[in-house]
Parts: C-alpha cells; sequence; structure tokens
C-alpha cells in the first residue's frame, strides 16, 4: 500500500496541535503543524471554554497543513471528553461551560434525587465523576436547555463547523453517561428533562463525516472529508498503545488525567467494578475501554503555575524534576484524587493541607514538594492497576503509558516500582498517533485490525522500558 497524509486535530485539556500523519507500509510519523494554547476564561456566570479562540487556531493549522500537503486524504478531530456545546438552528447558544467549573454539583443533586448512582451505573456503567455530561446538563438552567435543539461534545461541534453535519461520535458520546447498550438512553434523557431530538444520531469510527463547508475549504486553502476519528482524546490513545497482549496489559493514558485500565470485549458493570470507581467507556472498533480516572500531572502543572506567579518567572521544570529524583527518605503521599485539588489554584496550599490532615510533614522545599507529588500520582496509577486486575482477574504483566506523561521518568519508575510491573513508556504523542491511524485505514494506506495497528506502532515509535525496583 503506498503511504498516505491525513491531518489529526487533537485538541487537549490544556493544549491543541493540528499534526499531519503520514501512514504506510512499516511507516508511522507524525509531523507538527500547530500548537496552542487552551486556556479556560473566567466569566461572570462561571468558567468557560475558549472555543472560538482554539477553532480559529485549529483552522490555522490546517491552512498550514495543507499548505504542507495539498492532497491530505482526511481530517480527523478528537479532544477531551464530557464538555459540550448546546445549538439552535445552528448556532451556538452561549460559550460552552468548562468541566472545571463547580455549577455541575447542583447537577449531581438533581440527578441522583432521580435516580441514584447505583440505578444509573447498571445503566451506563460509568464511574462517578461531578462533571459528567449528564450531570453538566441537569446543571443548566431550564430556559436555556428548552432554547437548545441541538447539543454537540466539542469534538462534534468542532466538525460539525468543519462540514455542516450534526453527529454524535460513539466513543464520546459513551463518556456523556446518557448512553445505554450502545444507543441513546431514550428514557433516561426524559427522565433527566432534555428536550426530545437534542441528542444527534450516532457516528462511528472510521465513518465519514462529510467534507469541509465551502466557506471552511476557501479558508484552509484546501478540501478534504472529515472521518470520524476515536473523538475522545483516550479512544484514540488506546488505539495508539503498543499492546502485544491486551488481555495480559493494563496501559495509562497520562497527561493533565492519568486513565488508568484495561481494554476488553465487554463492559464489566458488576457491583465490585462500581464500587470500585471503574468506568466502561466505548473504544475503537467496539471495544470497552475499562478504566479509573486518575488526577495526573495537573496536579504537577498546577504547582508550577503557583510558583510561577509567586516567583514571577518561569520555572525550569526539567530542573526541578533532577531535583526531585535526587530527593533521599520516606515521601510523604496524600490522595491524588481528591476532590479539593480539581479546581484551578494554589496547588501546593492545598496538598500541604491534605498531608496536614494525614499526619504527614509538608516538604520544606519544592523539589521535595515535586517528589510527593509525582510519588502519590504513581501511588494512585498502581493502585488503580491492581483494581483493575482483580475486579477483573486478569494477570496483567506490563503496564503502558502513553501521552506526555511517558517524558516523566521519574513519573515511569515510580509507577513501575509500586505496581510491581514493568512499564514501558511511550508514545508520546498517542492521541494523534490513534487519530492517524483510523483514518489512514478508513483511506486504505494501513489494514487490519486493532492489534495490526498496534503493530506498527510498536515498529516505528521509541519506546523506553522501565523495570520495577524494590517495593
Amino acid at each position: 500500500m503506498s503511504a498516505g497524509a491525513v491531518a489529526a486535530i487533537d485538541l487537549g485539556a490544556t493544549s491543541g496541535r493540528v499534526m499531519i500523519g503520514h501512514v504506510g507500509d512499516g511507516l508511522l510519523q507524525l509531523e507538527p503543524i500547530a500548537r496552542f494554547a487552551n486556556d479556560p476564561v473566567q466569566a461572570g456566570d462561571g468558567l468557560h471554554i475558549d472555543i472560538l479562540r482554539m477553532y480559529g487556531a485549529a483552522l490555522a493549522g490546517l491552512r498550514d497543513a495543507f499548505r504542507a500537503e495539498p492532497r491530505l486524504a482526511s481530517i480527523g478531530v478528537d479532544s477531551w471528553a464530557v464538555d459540550y456545546g448546546l445549538l439552535r438552528d445552528g448556532s451556538l447558544v452561549g460559550n460552552p461551560f468548562h468541566y472545571r467549573d463547580p455549577r455541575s454539583a447542583h447537577g449531581v443533586a438533581s440527578v441522583h434525587a432521580r435516580m441514584p448512582h447505583a440505578a444509573l451505573y447498571a445503566r451506563n456503567g460509568l464511574q462517578f465523576l461531578p462533571f459528567t455530561t449528564l450531570y453538566q446538563l441537569a446543571a443548566e438552567p431550564a430556559a436555556r436547555l428548552a432554547f437548545a435543539d441541538t447539543v454537540l461534545l466539542i469534538p462534534d461541534l468542532i466538525g460539525f463547523w468543519l462540514t455542516g453535519n450534526a453527529r454524535a461520535e460513539r466513543t464520546n458520546a459513551s463518556t456523556t453517561g446518557l448512553l445505554r447498550a450502545g444507543a441513546w438512553d431514550d428514557g433516561l434523557a426524559e427522565l433527566l428533562g432534555l428536550p426530545q431530538g437534542i441528542l444527534p444520531s450516532l457516528i462511528a469510527p472510521g465513518e465519514a463525516l462529510g467534507m469541509l463547508q465551502p466557506a471552511v475549504a476557501a479558508a484552509v486553502c484546501g478540501d478534504a472529508p472529515v472521518v470520524a476519528v476515536g473523538s475522545h482524546d483516550t479512544a484514540s490513545a488506546v488505539v495508539a498503545v503498543p499492546m502485544a497482549d491486551p488481555t495480559r496489559a493494563a496501559y495509562i493514558s497520562c497527561g493533565t488525567w492519568g486513565l488508568v485500565g484495561i481494554e476488553l470485549d465487554a463492559p464489566v458493570m458488576t457491583d465490585a467494578a462500581r464500587t470500585a470507581a471503574f468506568t466502561n467507556e466505548g473504544g475503537v472498533d467496539g471495544r470497552v475501554r475499562f478504566l479509573h480516572n486518575v488526577t495526573g500531572l495537573w496536579l504537577l502543572s498546577e504547582s508550577v503555575r503557583a510558583w510561577e506567579a509567586h516567583d514571577g518567572r518561569p520555572i525550569d521544570l526539567p530542573a526541578l524534576l533532577t531535583q526531585a529524583a535526587a530527593v533521599t527518605g520516606p515521601t510523604p503521599l496524600f490522595d491524588a484524587n481528591d476532590q479539593t485539588l480539581s479546581t484551578p489554584g494554589d496547588m501546593p496550599a492545598r496538598i500541604a493541607v491534605l498531608l496536614q490532615h494525614g499526619g504527614h510533614p509538608v516538604p520544606a522545599d519544592r523539589a521535595t514538594m515535586v517528589r510527593t507529588i509525582i510519588e502519590s500520582i504513581a501511588q494512585a496509577f498502581a493502585d488503580a492497576v491492581h483494581t483493575v486486575a482483580r475486579v477483573t482477574g486478569r494477570t496483567l504483566q506490563v503496564v503502558h503509558i502513553v501521552g506526555g506523561g511517558s517524558l516523566n521518568a521519574l513519573l515511569c519508575q515510580a509507577t513501575a516500582d509500586r505496581a510491581q510491573l514493568p512499564v514501558s513508556a511511550g508514545p508520546v504523542e498517542a492521541t494523534a498517533l490513534g487519530n492517524v491511524l483510523v483514518q489512514a485505514r478508513t483511506a486504505g494506506a494501513v489494514s487490519g485490525s486493532l492489534e495490526a495497528l498496534r503493530d506498527l506502532v510498536a515498529r516505528t515509535q521509541r519506546l523506553t522500558l522501565f523495570r520495577p525496583g524494590p517495593s
């Protein structure tokens, strides 16, 4: 097969990028085209996504992509989960809220008054997270929700603006809490008071969404079909996890969040899975991502942000990580998933409170605090790996860390030590790779199952092995 070139719009919780993927027999390369920040905006009514600025940056990146590769075979879009835009007659009804806005707490109370979480889990199989889409929708003012005629998750909204076609991609739809057995749960939607018809028809990874609208094609100086990929960024990342045997491997897609789990052919919706806070989300090719959400490098990035604000100058993070690696002696730990750490603010101060409440000393310097943060995240990762093995009865032989966290050698080694399993780190750009692989398979540049795609990843990408030391 000949090599093909496709474009990936990959929108993460803190940054976005446009990349060109070159894919063919023995070939899998990413060419960075554009990177841009994804910073939420605090307004009078809450924390919002700066969606129009982000979309404008994505269009500018597409224009540069067509300049570099005028014959792009397709375009694919992925992003973080749960957040959405409300539309009326194709226009946004206000600016989309950000999932870290505290308003969703009101939605939790509203939803659970009508259906407790245990009953919800029996329908959707999702771990309780207060910012899940159904809770956010329940927090919407009734008049605003009634005025809307469509709700689109962020990648679906970008796809709508690109093509004019409103669809809901299945892997991301599975994170809303409104999907049951692969279809919209109309009964739950009615119970929650969602307007009839507000949920768009579903589309699977690999299906064509449509060609660029004429005005968009003119703006980016090119034309290509938009193809649905695993539009939840973790779904795309899992495509690119180089698992030789998925039945013996766990994965951690690590960035702002750490998604710790395994791949299954069918959901696990037992009481044991629910009480362990494991979620069943859709994957590419009908696979199930059975995973637990762990707060990831958000704890470190927010701490660095606080220190930079205090100092009035940038922090040299690589140097700080080197210093943290040299810290010796017992490391105090805190619960990385504590709800007090979920919103922006002075992260080191909040971590200090948790340590004090746990009877632990507060690190006296930043290097020791960074070591505490890294080891606490690693312990949360290890706990989730052990739990998923227990709940599913699997014997795990390796943990794959992909995403930005795979570059953090201290975190990878700490995870290997605490899980007592070897950690294979890489690829870094797993989400973009999974995005382009699904597109390339649709275009015919590659073929085969997910295992064939992962074999291509293993043969072409740089991987680093961390062996466990003493427990």
